[in-house]
C-alpha cells in the first residue's frame, strides 16, 4: 500500500514538470517570423504596379514540369485580345522549364486591370494553369 502512495506523488510531479516545460516554451525568444502577405511571391501572378496608359507591358512567367512524366502544352490563350502570350517550348520532360511570354497593351485602359493567361496541358490533375497579370493604368 505504501508503494501506491509513493507512485501518486511521483506521477503528479512528472505531470507538473511536463506542464512547466510545455508552458516555458510559449515565451521562447525564437518565435517564428511570419511573412506579411504582401511579401509572398506568387509564381502565377505578376503585378506591374502603376503604369501609363498606352504602354505595352511585357513579362515572362516560368513554367516548370514538377512531375515525373512528360508535360505537353496543348494550347495557350488569354482573357482579352489586348493580351498576347506564347510559350517557348511545348513539350517539357520531368524537371524541364519554359517561359510563358506575355504582352499586355494598356491602350484604352484606366484604373486597376487584371488579365488572365490560360495554359492548357495534358496533366489530368491540373489541365489548365492560370497566370494573372495586374496593373494600375493611369492616363
Amino acid at each position: 500500500m505504501k508503494s501506491s502512495k509513493l507512485q501518486a506523488p511521483s506521477l503528479k510531479l512528472i505531470l507538473l514538470i511536463f506542464i512547466f516545460f510545455l508552458l516555458s516554451g510559449c515565451n521562447s525568444p525564437n518565435k517564428p517570423v511570419i511573412t506579411p502577405r504582401s511579401e509572398i511571391i506568387d509564381p502565377y501572378s505578376w503585378d506591374f504596379g502603376k503604369v501609363k496608359e498606352g504602354v505595352i507591358l511585357e513579362h515572362s512567367f516560368i513554367l516548370k514540369n514538377e512531375s515525373k512524366v512528360t508535360l505537353n502544352i496543348k494550347d495557350i490563350n488569354t482573357s482579352c485580345g489586348c493580351t498576347v502570350s506564347k510559350v517557348q517550348k511545348k513539350v517539357l520532360l520531368p524537371g524541364e522549364a519554359t517561359l510563358i511570354e506575355v504582352n499586355f497593351n494598356t491602350k484604352g485602359y484606366s484604373a486597376k486591370v487584371q488579365q488572365f493567361i490560360y495554359v492548357h496541358t495534358d496533366n489530368l490533375d491540373n489541365p489548365i494553369l492560370r497566370f494573372i497579370i495586374k496593373a494600375k493604368v493611369q492616363r
